[in-house]
């Protein structure tokens, strides 16, 4: 290793060190829309690097829309929440499995490791399921009864965002939400490929609320993993199938 490498190798791990802090600060919502950072000097002081290191740092910020310079050197907190960062992660992830299909595995990787860990969070409350969770199973058991198909896929997606949002993980939640669409379109694909009826799709969800009810963590993880994985197969069956229809 040369000399001359060493600091700038060094330059660059403070530089994501900054940034990576005051980028959880936004996001934890501890700097809020409207405050403004400190100086640059005073920030380098806190650090202990150099002012070059912050700037650098906030200039990374600044082109993510977490903040922005103004006149005078101030440098505010402009993003209102994590939604909009996070739903520009959303329009990649959309954007990207319309070009690139093998794009789907990842997709189901990200899902499963939100779902799965909410489990966690939501078996270790006195109350592992809360009103809105009951409503949407209630809502797929309605539709299987009818036999509507699109009420039971709306009330699917329903059902997988209240498990999330009564996890009391705010980021989490903020995740998901900004994915819903993009899940409940893979939800309403994936249910239109002939593998189970709408009663089997129903009991499979009524064991996961069970077994999350019943603070069966294990157990419904594994469930809840499997589900998800085989969402994941039938929905790469549509694609494949979509574009052997556009080649015919």
């Amino acid at each position: 290793m040369s000399l001359s490498s060493t600091p700038t190798n060094n330059r660059e791990r403070l530089h994501v060190t900054v940034q990576a802090t005051l980028e959880d600060r936004i996001l934890g919502g501890d700097l809020k829309v409207g405050d403004k950072l400190e100086s640059e000097s005073r920030i380098a002081q806190e650090f202990g690097v150099s002012t070059r290191s912050v700037r650098e740092a906030i200039q990374a910020l600044e082109t993510k829309g977490l903040v922005q310079r103004r006149h005078g050197g101030n440098t505010t907190v402009v993003r209102q929440d994590v939604n909009e960062f996070i739903g520009s992660l959303a329009v990649t992830v959309r954007q990207q499995l319309a070009g690139d299909p093998d794009y789907l595995r990842e997709l189901i990787q990200a899902r499963q490791m939100i779902e799965t860990e909410v489990i966690d969070l939501l078996v270790a409350r006195d109350s592992p399921v809360d009103e809105a969770i009951e409503k949407a199973l209630a809502g797929m058991r309605t539709a299987r009864d009818k036999g509507d198909f699109d009420g039971f896929v709306n009330a699917d997606a329903a059902f997988h965002l209240a498990l999330v949002r009564c996890s009391g993980n705010r980021i989490l939640a903020i995740m998901y939400e900004n994915f819903a669409n993009l899940i409940s379109d893979m939800i309403q694909v994936s249910s239109r490929v002939p593998t189970k009826s709408l009663d089997e799709a129903y009991t499979e969800h009524e064991e996961i609320f069970a077994r999350i009810r019943d603070h069966n963590g294990p157990g419904a993880k594994d469930l809840m993993r499997d589900q998800i994985a085989r969402s994941g197969d039938y929905l790469r069956i549509a694609i494949e199938k979509e574009m052997e229809d556009k080649n015919v």
